[in-house]
């Protein structure tokens, strides 16, 4: 018989009272075991029980796991949590003025990094310390990587630079403008004008090593070599967007560095996610390969230096129980250190006596609670109208990632309005740790506000297109402003359309100012068209009168007539089809009428293209692979969180979860099924060939997991059309084939060798016992495996001038479909396999093509590409000819697939977004009007058709 729940303590201030409400809320639930809402709520019994025991605040994660186990409303737990959290942090009466009271320095540091007058409270990181001093002792450059929040930025202010006594060291940022930052900060130690030195250095990447010679030549302290320490260097990628500004940054650095009579010795740091990005610039790459050093987690030892150290300088203890939970909730976490920098410092705040205790610890909010509880704190003591504003600043002190985790931004405070209010936020903001301000700009303290901080992580989920939108214009402002109001500067059309939902209050004076200027622009320009437009209808008029009285001048009239409308009616409808292209995520509404219009009043391959591509349909996200059962009925999807979910698409307007299948780690990148549609097979990041049995699609259940042995990243799986044979494509060059004739424990049967480079698609002939493999050696293999163990090599088709990344059979087996990086798609006919011929070129991408296949007719070939295209063809005459091309909006597309239902296809994009695309245009002419939710206004008609008479393709507003 399970223990009953201890009583709280009536004394126990908000948590006790916010354990109480989960009891409750556990009670109305029926009251179910722990053991049953750990099951429900994946986390564990002690976990649940514990934030209803009523010692210390649960996290807001557990407490929703909770809520949502017991079956409550989530977002009302949320609103309770945030507003318990709050009264946990403020304390007592009283407690602020006495924090602020405090005579005794802090010994921790929070948020803020460690500076190098901060070196005396600065330890753990000693032995690292050591390694950077001898690096740099014996080499001129250092690259250090290592996670946002690993203490890059203090261990080389507070550990590196002390070690260099007597050694001037200039320490900076980049920015947007690297190269303006460094001619700013070297004038002012050379005595020199900052603009000739900037306009030196981005021509000259010796400029860099001269004034830094000249400003040790004038120093007053002769001293033999200048530390130059570039922090947070990613900013080079997240902020500048000139790449020429960008390289010739770099140049100088790595001159000066490198130069034979070199003065400077130069250290980087980076986050270890922007690697690739530095292996993007040619000169960076050489210098890596001896000048990078990792920075890792700290150790268990380590992390109790940094804990206890600093304490015990300023004559402070630490609770032996708090040192335990520090430890192991730091330990392993490689951007953890900003967390207990802030947590030690709160826990310092609610210090008894000279003791650190792990009750104050607990009442701070925990290991990542104290950063939010604080973050909570600030907001709380807000006026609403405050909290507007703070929401629109932190949004702009955040630079969106694309393809990394979203970094700190710094902003000039020209960019700010200039209010009371704002100086009020940031007075307050700047007192709790979060924001750093100098005289000239602003920024987040530390990166850790970002993943910590759960509101301002709701705020940056909430629309990251239009955030990106934001900062666009933000930009454009700017280049506005400093071209002295240019108006060849100002947003027109599409870009103007789309900041326009943008509210007004989000933006600053300048900004609104920028976006009035622009559609005052785009108003006059409207009205020039209108002007002109009349002066055609006046001429049209002046003809048909003069017609009447010349009669032989009749046939040139109404021909002048019929041209000045159809080149009206063209650039009409291509700037509704643009504009119907912009807008398709933001008002889908709009955009497929405006597509429709635009078709009906020009019927054209563009308009054509452009309604089609107004259409597609969302199924899922966070996909890293799609299969489709052979009879075009049932969609397999591998989601990033390792999870496997079935459905049925028979009817693509419908689509219907069928199941799925979770609890595996691993994300799987490629699927096939086998030619019943009973098995799937996949393989994922760690290279083992997994079978599912899905004769019952709402059941799922995994038959065996075996490991491949392949040497490198595995591309493909494919399994033959009697499902006794598995094929596995591999960066090792070798294509693996597997025994499936027993589900449940597959074989390994050879090896197939011959590629010269990675072996990236592999696929079975629908007919005969042949294999087709593409690679990144431009060729493409057909293997016999009539006898799997004995595979032999039939042909090999030569053609692509670049990698081959795509492969399909037609139905009959009679014709092979290859796609490659070099842009094109090829036909071969392979009737007979040992002699193939070439029947066709496919052109007309711009990218590579990353998936290719054929429509169930057989005679349609259907290829997608990085371009962001899917383009359908007729493969049916001597020459192939395009039928359509469907653009999406989301970047390249790496899969399409066809459906059992007639012209319908679903693809899976580069940020793993799966849509329903149909190519038939009869069926989007015919559908096209249940996507639209309100008519298309008189005022919108005349804004996107002015000139023509009001006629809404889907019913008058």
């Amino acid at each position: 018989m399970p223990r009953g729940e201890r009583p709280l303590d009536p004394e126990g201030g908000p948590v006790a009272e916010f354990a109480a409400r989960l009891r409750k809320l556990r009670d109305e639930a029926g009251r179910p075991t722990y053991r049953e809402l750990a099951r429900r709520a994946h986390y564990s019994i002690a976990t649940l029980s514990g934030a209803a025991a009523g010692h210390q605040l649960p996290t807001l994660a557990v407490t929703l796991a909770y809520v949502r186990a017991c079956g409550g409303d989530e977002r009302e737990w949320e609103r309770i949590w945030r507003g318990a959290a709050a009264r946990c942090t403020a304390g007592p009466p009283g407690a602020d003025a006495e924090r602020a009271a405090d005579p005794a320095p802090a010994p921790y540091a929070g948020l803020v990094p460690f500076r190098q007058s901060d070196a005396g409270t600065f330890f753990g990181r000693e032995e690292l310390t050591g390694q950077l001093v001898e690096h740099l002792r014996e080499k001129r450059f250092l690259v250090l990587f290592g996670a946002s929040g690993s203490g890059k930025s203090s261990v080389l202010c507070a550990g590196v630079l002390p070690r260099f006594p007597g050694t001037p060291a200039l320490v900076l940022t980049p920015g947007p403008h690297p190269l303006e930052e460094c001619a700013i900060q070297l004038a002012a130690r050379a005595g020199l004008a900052p603009g000739s030195l900037h306009a030196e250095l981005a021509t000259d990447p010796r400029a860099l090593h001269r004034v830094l010679r000249q400003i040790l030549a004038g120093s007053p302290e002769p001293a033999d070599e200048h530390l130059l320490v570039v922090d947070q260097f990613e900013e080079v990628f997240t902020l500048c967007r000139d790449t020429a500004e960008r390289e010739a940054f770099v140049a100088s650095l790595l001159h000066a560095a490198q130069t034979p009579d070199s003065r400077c010795r130069v250290v980087l740091a980076v986050r270890s996610d922007f690697y690739t990005h530095c292996t993007r610039l040619p000169g960076l790459v050489a210098a890596l390969a001896d000048a990078h050093v990792p920075v890792g987690p700290m150790t268990t030892d380590e992390l109790r230096a940094a804990i206890v150290r600093p304490a015990a300088r300023a004559g402070l203890t630490v609770e032996g129980a708090l040192l335990a939970t520090l430890v192991a909730d730091a330990h392993g976490r490689p951007g953890a250190l900003p967390l207990l920098s802030h947590a030690l410092l709160e826990t310092w705040h609610r210090r008894r006596g000279n003791a650190l205790t792990l009750a104050g610890f607990q009442a701070a909010g925990g290991f990542e609670g104290a950063l939010a509880q604080t973050a909570e704190a600030f907001h709380a003591g807000l006026s609403e109208t405050q909290r507007h504003l703070t929401r629109r600043l932190f949004l702009r002190l955040v630079a969106l990632g694309e393809g990394t985790e979203d970094t700190k931004r710094r902003v000039p405070r020209h960019e700010l309005d200039d209010t009371a209010d704002t100086a009020h936020i940031l007075e307050a903001a700047t007192r709790a740790r979060l924001l750093t301000v100098d005289r000239d700009h602003v920024e987040i303290t530390h990166e850790a506000l970002i993943r910590c901080w759960p509101r301002l992580g709701t705020w940056l989920g909430e629309d990251r297109d239009q955030l990106r939108l934001h900062r666009a214009l933000t930009e454009a402002t700017a280049v506005w402003e400093s071209l002295d109001h240019d108006p060849d500067t100002l947003y027109r059309g599409v870009r103007l359309a789309a900041v326009k939902d943008i509210p007004r209050d989000a933006l600053t004076a300048r900004e609104r100012a920028f976006r009035d200027a622009s559609e005052t622009a785009e108003k006059a320009a409207a009205l020039r068209v209108r002007r002109q437009v009349r002066r055609l209808r006046r001429l049209v008029g002046a003809l048909v009168v003069l017609l009447v009285c010349v009669a032989t001048a009749v046939g040139f009239a109404v021909r002048s007539q019929r041209i000045v409308t159809a080149q009206r009616n063209h650039a009409l409808a291509l700037k509704a089809v643009d504009t119907s292209a912009a807008l398709r995520t933001r008002d889908p509404s709009l955009a497929v009428q405006l597509a429709l219009a635009a078709h009906r009043l020009e019927s054209t391959e563009t308009t054509r293209d452009g309604l089609l591509s107004v259409l597609p349909h969302t199924l899922d996200q966070h996909v890293h692979a799609l299969a489709v059962s052979p009879d075009g009925r049932t969609l397999a999807a591998a989601r990033d969180d390792g999870a496997l979910r079935l459905w049925n698409l028979a009817d693509p307007q419908h689509p219907a979860e069928l199941g799925s299948l979770r609890g595996h780690p691993d994300s799987t990148f490629t699927l096939a099924f086998g030619p019943r549609g009973d098995t799937l097979a996949g393989v994922g990041r760690d290279r083992a060939l997994r079978v599912w049995n899905v004769s019952d699609p709402r059941r799922p259940r995994l038959l065996s997991s075996v490991p491949t042995h392949h040497t490198d990243l595995i591309f493909s799986v494919a399994v033959s059309r009697d499902g006794r044979t598995a094929a596995t494509g591999s960066y090792d060059r070798t294509v693996r084939l597997w025994n499936l004739s027993d589900p449940a424990r597959p074989r390994f049967l050879s090896a197939l060798t011959g590629h010269a480079l990675n072996v990236k698609p592999v696929v079975f002939s629908p007919v005969g016992a042949v294999l087709a493999s593409g690679s990144d050696d431009r060729t493409v293999r057909l293997w016999d495996v009539t006898d799997p163990r004995r595979a032999t090599t039939t042909a090999v088709l030569e053609g692509h001038r670049d990698f081959v990344d795509a492969l399909a059979w037609s139905r009959d087996g009679r014709t092979l479909l290859t796609g490659s990086d070099d842009r094109t798609a090829r036909l071969w006919d392979v009737t007979d396999p040992a002699h193939p011929r070439p029947r066709g070129r496919l052109d007309g991408h711009t990218g590579m093509i990353s998936s290719v296949e054929f429509a169930p007719d057989g005679r349609t070939p259907l290829t997608a590409g990085l371009d962001g295209t899917v383009r359908v063809w007729e493969a049916s005459r001597p020459r192939p000819v395009q039928r359509a091309a469907l653009t999406g909006v989301s970047g390249g597309l790496a899969t399409v697939l066809p459906l059992a239902a007639p012209g319908t296809i679903v693809t899976l994009s580069n940020d793993a977004t799966v849509e329903i695309w149909h190519t038939d245009l009869p069926w989007a002419l015919a559908h096209a009007c249940a996507r639209v939710r309100d008519p298309l206004s008189r005022a919108q008609w005349s804004r996107h058709f002015p000139g023509l008479d009001y006629r809404p393709p889907c019913g008058r507003a």
